[in-house]
Formats: C-alpha cells, structure tokens, sequence
C-alpha cells in the first residue's frame, strides 16, 4: 500500500473524494515500474486495474494483421485509462507499451467498482473521462484522414496536454523527436522538421529532450 502523500502526488482525483472514500481509494492503490519497450497490456488481455501514469510515457495501439503497428494516443503522466474495459469486464482491446522507463499506480478491480457502486464525486469523473476521451477519438480519426503530417504532430501533441484527462501536466513535457514521431506516426525526421516549424509559429519552444507549449489552443486547432 502507498503512502498518503504518494496518493495524493499520483491521483489528481484524489482531492475531489471524501475522506473516506480517500483512504479506501488509497488501500486499493500500488505502484509498478515498467523499462523502455515493456508492453504493461497486451491486447486481449484481462484488465484487473484501473491505471495511472506517475512517470514516463506510455503509448496505447495495436499491431495490424498485416503487421503494422498503429498509434492511437499517448498516455502521459497524470493519466488514468481502463475504465471502459473494467466496467465492461471485456479483454483490453488495445496494446499498451511504455516508451520510456515509466512507472504506474494500479487501482484494483474491487476498489474501483466499489468507488463506481458508492462514490458520486467518482462517478462524476468518469463521465467527464468517457466525455473527454469520445471527443479525442473522434477528432483522431478526422485528423488522420484530412490533416497533413504537421497538424498531425501539432494535434497528437495537443492531446498530451489535455486538462481533464491529464490535468497535471501543465505546460511542460519530457518528450524525445523520436516518441513525438511514434505517437502521430511520422519518422523522427519529420518530427523534428514539423516542430521547428510549430516553434516558429510561436506555438511551443522546443527543447530537444522536450516540449513546452506556448499556445495550447491555436495548437488544437492547427490546420484548420
């Protein structure tokens, strides 16, 4: 069991529960540590935990039947995913692979349907969630039809930075060209051209080892 200020540092949720429902929330939690490349969910599997980011990167998509592998979104830290497949008590439809040593706190099964049976402040979050989550995915698939590879990697960004799913990111993110390519599906070189030219538009200063966005809703909507 973690302690009462690892909790609160890895569960932005965490302050939006009653104190009770705190301290069951935090007796159901534990942490593991996943190296760069290490799949934490292989598709078709059983999900036993609802899961959060605390460090690192992690990347959610599948591998086609003709063998490519396909992104659908970036999992950064602050980040807690699952949901769907815990209520729907279904495998896990997607692979999740950290890119980067990464660590994650686990919620168990048994605390997390308790939270969804009792809890109305938690019940009130994963509707925000699921409504957050339905807007990124349909966006997903119109930009990846109509959009060139810059809105892309300006959009696949923006999403990193969303405030409800992920709101303890804040402007800054530890991030290589190389994860920013895999994440929108470009090689590193064009990631690299695609955020000079998003740093010349003054919409983020790129740090090589990392991001920080100076405009976050211009980046949303570029290419429009």
């Amino acid at each position: 069991m973690i302690s009462e200020e690892q909790f609160l540092t890895s569960t932005f949720w965490a302050q939006e529960l009653p104190r009770d429902e705190q301290e069951r929330a935090r007796r159901g939690i534990s942490w593991r540590t996943l190296d760069a490349g290490t799949y934490l969910i292989h598709r078709g599997d059983r999900v036993d935990n609802w899961i959060g980011i605390v460090s690192g990167l992690l990347k959610l998509g599948s591998i086609t039947i003709s063998g490519k592998a396909v992104t659908y979104a970036g999992l950064p830290p602050g980040c807690w995913f699952g949901e769907g497949s815990l209520l729907k008590d279904e495998p896990r439809q997607y692979d999740v692979i950290a890119l980067r040593r990464t660590q994650v706190a686990l919620l168990n099964r048994a605390t997390f349907l308790w939270l969804y049976d009792n809890s109305v402040a938690f019940n009130r979050l994963l509707v925000r969630l699921f409504n957050e989550r339905l807007g990124q995915f349909i966006a997903l698939v119109e930009y990846d039809r109509t959009l060139d590879s810059t809105a892309k990697v300006a959009r696949n960004l923006a999403s990193l930075f969303n405030p409800i799913i992920s709101p303890s990111v804040g402007t800054h993110l530890d991030i290589s060209q190389e994860e920013i390519g895999l994440l929108a599906g470009v090689s590193r070189q064009v990631a690299n051209r695609t955020l000079q030219e998003l740093e010349k538009a003054g919409l983020l200063r790129n740090e090589g080892a990392g991001v920080t966005i100076l405009n976050l809703e211009r980046l949303r909507r570029y290419g429009e």
